[in-house]
């Protein structure tokens, strides 16, 4: 098998993209992922421009500090927007004649063709790539290029320095705010008007100067407050910061022009086409981005004046709601801003592994969505790129495609002007264009799914082998338990474990458990066996307490045995001697589940127990808002009438015995009413306690009953509650009491139990805890962001400690219409081992199945009370770390007052000693718990891994999905300490650092332009560069504080496999659906120029189904799913899809019901029609292409990487 995985990425040192496009995944170029659009500029982008190597050439000050500004620079004050053009949308568009052939396989290496470019050069800051041998060399190299007479800026040709205001090298990108779609633009991408020329009507955010900076949109700025309508004359030179002309001392190429089609700005420059279609467009307009690399000044001067910049789109809807339009907030340098040297390294050609740019084999098929037919490619040959989006031209339909002709019947960019999209007619000068990057020769995430399911689907996966990598998370198999605990319940980011810290810090591997100790098991596979030892309970080592497993051997006949973990050797109690067999094995080995399997339970005796006294059941507590926010919604009606059934499904060890758990409830708004509903009264009582001050529970016998003893009372009480609060007026309520009485009830009773609290609206009603709205916009980017992500008051921590000690499990159901402050709500649940659950907007009609199915499997779920957990492990390595909703009051036991099935713990590992290649590394987890019977166990899994001496070992056995687990969580912890800027910069740096670690030491000598990634990690690219554009990271304008809080909390605790399908969610073409078989179809990459405008797709991210429907979806499937033939009939509305008698519908419904089955939160349908205002948020779940808040592409971020590499490497 290979180990690794080469691109070329550089084989000769590439210039920026051929044509001087900006690269897709930067400063704002609109990746069609995203609606082409313009990022709401709130957001800084996610990093500098790549642009490809560094050579010789470097220009520009040394790395990580700014350049002054080139001759002429504009004052800082009015910043105006990079590029030449509006960053608008991306090409869709039919192919071209001269389309590529098909894409090499994905796992071919890139081998980019050759970048030439003639004409006036500019020295580049090349990353990667050995230099040229001389300047002519250089020259002929980028001959190819077709960038007419452009004189590339200080930074190379087409790039405009970054202007000062951008941050040094390691800073995020910072893109353009691409537009989200707004309806009062015209064509987003129109290029400015230059000297004299006519021009269509410009985009409203041509002409003026962009707002100023503000850290954040604007919501009320109406859409076309940018600036008149009319082409605005150019500003004068000294304001642009479109590129500067290099002093002519600083640029090594000739600056003679090249024969061949060149345009000075004298000619229109091509008109842009936008991403929706617009009324105001005739179809022939060209493509998205303009026709051709508009020179950087005039062709044959080095230092004359540039042309005006077109401005961002002031404002566009955010990609999540159809909501007010945002001003873009500047974080690009707008108008005027000094040009400032790129930064150094961040420039350079495109990676090998992403190569020159290589044409998009499945571009959408003609017409793509949403996009008036143009010549597709002029897009691909616009506006020398931006400062920060230097390298790669912008993706055909989010993808590198080829620069191609006009397509036959479109009309081709400007009369009178060179044809920048189309063939140069014949020159010298301008060869054909090189190939660019090709998605499908980079490392595809479906490719390396379906392989391993290929590889390893069909076997059994046995444990007995230790260091044995298990299948993908994506892969269906089945487990054989032969002395490891299987992958369901444990997966470790390395399953061979570097010897020394030396080599851990030298690699940078994160060693890390993502263990998952109540795992559900698919019905073939054997629940752990519970050993009752009796009232001696489990044998344990009598120094480092482990307990019996495996991986103890026995010695002296079996009379005692040597531990695995610590070496002490113990006696072997006189009832639990066996005699050993020839192999120095127990005779009874096989017949004990502790000897021979790797996960199992122990009956825990009377001392694992607190005081020494066996504990009660446990209980289940509802407490219910009957604040007037929550009567209107519905929610108290629809969760009284849920309640009257769910208590006959309350969890239970046996489905034939009644549970044995007691049920509670309570309502409140700015006070608790408590209620009796003992058998033996006619109706319930209720009593208020107001004074919530100094909560306490005003009744003992009759709170907390049997279901089936009280259920006729509990039913009337359901009946009653909505009847009584049904008029009510009062919006305050109370948070912390509520919590409080629930607490206060559960240590009246003696007992653990769980609180389902059901709440609407920030608790502002004169009480402890209560809050003040604190959403504060302004902090989003900056170094005080954090204190957003941290409680707001102490109060909860305190309360949160003293449920653990309870064994109170809080789990709370959100229904905000507003800021509900979730990152101080949320402290109770993720320290007691809770859940949160978020019903933004709530509404009855179209929420009630997704609330109501969370309901009942929240109640219904399997867990454990009152647990506590350990980690052990062998000498020479420890945990140290810690991550998932839990309290630990010292360094070694996680607390849990509730311990359910999907909750995880991910534990990191450090070195405190050396390990030993002959015994590996053993780790055992135990977990103390309380069932729902009343009983107490322990639950045991064991696991050994390999350790090596070799970094190619290591880098051999590595799990990607558990690394991307670990990084996520590690970096949503970090956001409540350190700026997300800093967060996002050192996530990426150690990535870097794992993969130069592993070019330096594993890899075969090859040329340095060459990404070289090793064969377990070639996703680990694509895959981080998710969590780094995820909302809590880089949030775009739209997502509220409460959002990231929720999603930052609800991470933290996800298993393998939903944070595998969260970041890089699952897309499946429904039009290649077979219904006679139970396979489903093979799925695509999560681009839009993998969307076909015929197609119907699925898309899941285990909060949300998607089906997105194509404008020319053939009839005969519409009618299939939706029981209309028309597209324009479909309800976007609907949240269900009809059960329609047909295979087609049959077994799509059967699809969508797995796909809920096997996610912990149930996945509310959204029917999203290509085209229609929903489609931005379904864009934002394209992961590989750029996104709207500033986040990278997966081929930009693939080159961003190499670069960081290589910059290790020297």
């Amino acid at each position: 098998m290979r180990d690794e995985l080469r691109m070329n990425v550089n084989q000769q040192p590439h210039m920026t993209s051929p044509y001087g496009q900006p690269q897709p995944g930067y400063q704002g170029y609109p990746q069609s992922g995203y609606g082409g659009g313009h990022m709401p500029v709130g957001y800084p982008a996610q990093y500098a421009p790549y642009n490809g190597p560094g050579t010789a050439y470097q220009q520009g000050p040394p790395q990580g500090m700014r350049g002054p500004p080139t001759s002429g620079a504009p004052p800082v004050s009015g910043a105006q927007n990079y590029s030449q053009f509006g960053q608008g949308d991306v090409q869709n568009g039919p192919p071209p004649m001269g389309a590529p052939p098909q894409r090499p396989p994905v796992s071919q290496s890139y081998t980019p063709g050759a970048g030439n470019l003639s004409g006036p050069q500019h020295p580049y800051v090349q990353q990667f790539g050995a230099p040229p041998v001389s300047m002519q060399q250089m020259t002929n190299q980028m001959a190819s290029m077709q960038v007419g007479s452009t004189t590339p800026s200080p930074a190379g040709p087409g790039y405009a320095p970054p202007s000062v205001t951008q941050a040094p090298i390691s800073a995020a990108y910072t893109p353009a705010a691409p537009p989200t779609f707004s309806p009062s633009t015209a064509a987003p991408t129109q290029p400015l008007p230059t000297e004299g020329v006519a021009q269509p009507p410009p985009q409203s955010y041509y002409g003026a100067p962009p707002p100023a900076q503000q850290p954040f949109p604007n919501p009320s700025a109406p859409f076309s407050t940018a600036g008149p309508t009319q082409p605005q004359a150019p500003p004068p030179v000294s304001q642009q910061s479109f590129p500067q002309a290099p002093p002519v001392s600083q640029t090594p190429f000739s600056t003679a022009l090249p024969p061949g089609p060149t345009q000075s700005y004298g000619g229109p420059p091509p008109q842009a086409q936008p991403l929706f279609p617009r009324p105001q467009l005739p179809t022939s307009q060209p493509s998205a981005f303009p026709g051709g690399p508009p020179p950087t000044s005039t062709p044959s001067q080095l230092t004359g004046p540039m042309p005006p910049l077109p401005q961002p789109p002031v404002s566009q809807p955010s990609p999540y709601h159809s909501g007010p339009p945002l001003t873009p907030t500047g974080f690009l340098p707008q108008g005027g801003a000094p040009p400032m040297h790129p930064h150094p390294g961040m420039q350079g050609p495109p990676m090998a592994s992403q190569g020159p740019p290589v044409a998009q084999a499945n571009h959408i098929p003609p017409s793509q969505p949403g996009m008036p037919p143009g010549p597709p490619n002029a897009g691909m040959s616009g506006p020398p790129p931006q400062p920060g989006m230097q390298g790669y031209p912008p993706q055909q339909n989010g993808a590198f495609g080829q620069v191609r002709g006009p397509q036959p019947g479109y009309a081709g960019p400007y009369s009178g002007q060179p044809n920048y999209g189309a063939p140069p007619a014949a020159s010298a000068s301008a060869p054909s264009a090189p190939k660019r990057l090709d998605p499908d020769s980079i490392p595809s995430p479906i490719q390396v799914i379906e392989d391993d399911k290929a590889n390893k689907g069909s076997e059994p996966f046995i444990t007995g082998v230790r260091g044995q990598a298990p299948p993908l998370i994506t892969t269906n198999f089945q487990v054989r338990d032969q002395g490891n605990a299987s992958p369901r319940y444990i997966r470790c980011t390395a399953y061979n474990m570097p010897c020394s810290s030396d080599m851990a810090k030298q690699s940078q591997v994160p060693l890390a458990a993502v263990i998952k100790p109540l795992a559900t098991l698919p019905p073939d596979e054997t629940l752990p066996y519970l050993v009752d030892h009796g009232e001696s309970g489990p044998i344990r080592c009598n120094r480092c307490k482990a307990y019996m497993c495996p991986f103890m051997q026995f010695i002296e006949g079996g009379r005692r045995f040597h531990c695995g973990f610590c070496s002490c050797v113990t006696e072997v109690p006189p009832h639990y001697f066996q005699h050993l067999d020839h192999t120095g094995k127990r005779v009874d080995c096989y017949d004990r589940p502790e000897l021979s399997m790797g996960s199992y339970e122990f009956m825990a005796t009377v001392d694992y127990c607190k005081n020494n006294k066996f504990p009660q059941p446990p209980a289940f507590i509802f407490l219910i808002d009957v604040s007037y926010n929550a009567v209107k919604s519905g929610m108290v009606g629809i969760v009284c009438q849920e309640l009257k059934t769910l208590l006959d499904y309350l969890p239970r060890e046996n489905p034939d015995v009644e549970s044995n758990i007691r049920v509670g409830f309570i309502t409140y708004n700015k006070v608790l009413h408590f209620y009796n509903v003992k058998a033996s009264l006619a109706q319930p009582q209720m009593m208020v306690v107001s004074d919530v001050a100094d909560m306490f529970v005003p009744l003992l016998d009759g709170f907390l009953v049997s279901v089936s003893e009280s259920r006729v009372v509990i039913e009337s009480l359901l009946d009653q509650i909505p009847e009584m609060f049904a008029d009510t007026r009062e919006t305050e309520t109370v948070f912390g009491p509520v919590i409080q009485a629930g607490l206060e009830a559960l240590k009246a009773a003696d007992c653990a139990g769980k609180l389902f609290v059901f709440h609407s609206s920030l608790p502002i009603a004169e009480a402890p805890g209560k809050l003040k709205n604190r959403e504060d916009k302004k902090l989003v980017g900056t170094d005080k962001e954090k204190s957003l992500f941290q409680p707001h008051v102490s109060f909860y921590n305190t309360l949160a400690k003293e449920c653990v000690a309870q064994g109170c499990c809080v789990d709370l159901f959100l229904f905000p219409n507003q800021y509900v402050d979730v990152a101080t709500l949320g402290v109770v649940p993720t320290s007691t081992g809770g859940s949160i659950y978020k019903y933004t907007y709530f509404q009855a009609a179209t929420d009630q199945e997704r609330f109501l199915n969370d309901l009942r499997r929240d109640v219904e779920k399997q867990m454990g009370f009152d647990a506590v957990m350990r980690v052990r492990t062998s000498t020479g390595i420890r945990a140290t770390d810690f991550f998932g909703s839990f309290y630990m009051s010292n360094t070694t036991d996680v607390e849990l007052a509730g311990l359910d099935c999907d909750k995880t713990v991910t534990v990191e590992f450090r070195h405190d000693d050396k390990l030993s290649e002959e015994t590996g590394a053993l780790m055992q987890c135990a977990v103390l718990y309380t069932s729902f019977n009343g009983q107490r166990r322990l639950r045991i899994h064991n696991m050994a891994v390999n350790c090596c001496s070799q970094l190619a070992d290591l880098y051999r056995n590595c799990e990607t999905d558990t690394i991307i687990n670990f990084f996520a969580k590690y970096a949503y912890r970090s956001v409540l300490s350190s700026p997300t800027k800093n967060v996002r910069d050192s996530l990426l740096n150690q990535c870097a650092h794992i993969l130069a670690c592993y070019r330096k030491n594993c890899a075969s000598p090859s040329s340095a332009g060459q990404l070289i990634l090793p064969e377990c990690m070639k996703l680990l690219p694509v895959y981080l560069n998710c969590i780094l554009k995820s909302d809590v990271l880089q949030p775009g304008a739209d997502v509220s504080l409460d959002d990231r809080a929720y999603l930052r909390q609800l991470v933290s605790s996800m298993d393998v496999a939903e944070s595998h399908v969260f970041f890089y969610p699952r897309l499946l073409p429904l039009q290649n659906l077979d219904v006679e078989s139970t396979s489903l179809p093979l799925a695509v990459r999560d681009s839009e120029e993998r969307l076909s405008r015929g197609g119907v797709y699925l898309l899941e991210n285990g909060l949300n189904l998607f089906l997105w429907v194509g404008v020319n979806a053939q009839q005969e499937l519409l009618q299939n799913i939706f029981g209309t033939p028309a597209f324009s009939q479909i309800d976007p509305s609907m949240t269900s899809l009809p059960a329609l008698n047909n295979p087609f519908s049959k077994r799509l419904r059967e699809i969508i019901e797995s796909f809920r089955t096997q996610r912990p939160r149930y996945m509310k349908l959204i029917v999203v029609k290509q085209e229609d205002k929903l489609e931005m948020i379904f864009k934002h779940f394209l992961v590989e292409d750029k996104s709207n808040n500033g986040g990278a592409s997966y081929v930009d971020f693939l080159c961003h990487m190499h670069k960081e590499i290589r910059q290790l490497l020297s």
